[in-house]
């Protein structure tokens, strides 16, 4: 291949990676996942946390963060290679199933964050609820409570719900992937 066509292509391919971490960083994901998700998307194959580093410009603690955060999002698995002796990773190849990724586990963070706050207010409520001495006003403010407290384990359980629905991929059902 002529050097002319190679540098189109890589140019090709910086436009990618810059749209795919526009489109990161819309998802509310930092434009540095969005970078090495795309330079990873990219490459084609895994790449080495050396190879990210390199291909960044950033260290190779900082690659290590990124990649954690990646495995965190469930956008990027390790991967073993026979005689590559580093850490490989490699990132979903289809476009939906990272968008499912990202939204989910995003959301299913909120939901448990926000379980454990309900069940902790509820507690505090009910303490509050078992006092003997408690005025109408109070009792009445706490009772207020106690029903915002269910509509809102209501909502995040329609939440789960929802996360299910995603990672099911019942979603596809309803709202097809385009045709190939």
């Amino acid at each position: 291949m002529d050097e002319k066509s190679l540098e189109k292509i890589n140019q090709a391919k910086n436009q990618f990676i810059d749209k795919i971490t526009d489109n990161m960083h819309t998802y509310g994901v930092s434009t540095t996942v969005g970078r090495v998700l795309g330079i990873i998307y990219m490459n084609r194959k895994p790449m080495t946390l050396d190879e990210l580093s390199e291909e960044t410009g950033m260290s190779k603690t900082r690659m290590s963060q990124v990649v954690r955060e990646m495995l965190d999002f469930n956008i990027a698995e390790k991967v073993f290679e026979k005689g590559v002796r580093k850490d490989l990773y490699n990132v979903e190849r289809d476009y939906y199933q990272t968008f499912i990724s990202l939204f989910t586990s995003n959301w299913s963070k909120v939901i448990n964050k926000n379980k454990m706050f309900e069940k902790r207010l509820y507690r505090e409520l009910k303490d509050i609820q078992d006092n003997d001495s408690l005025d109408p006003e109070t009792e009445e403010m706490v009772n207020d409570l106690f029903k915002e407290t269910k509509e809102w384990l209501e909502y995040y359980q329609w939440l789960d719900r929802l996360v299910e629905f995603f990672e099911s991929g019942e979603i596809f059902d309803h709202v097809p992937k385009a045709p190939k």
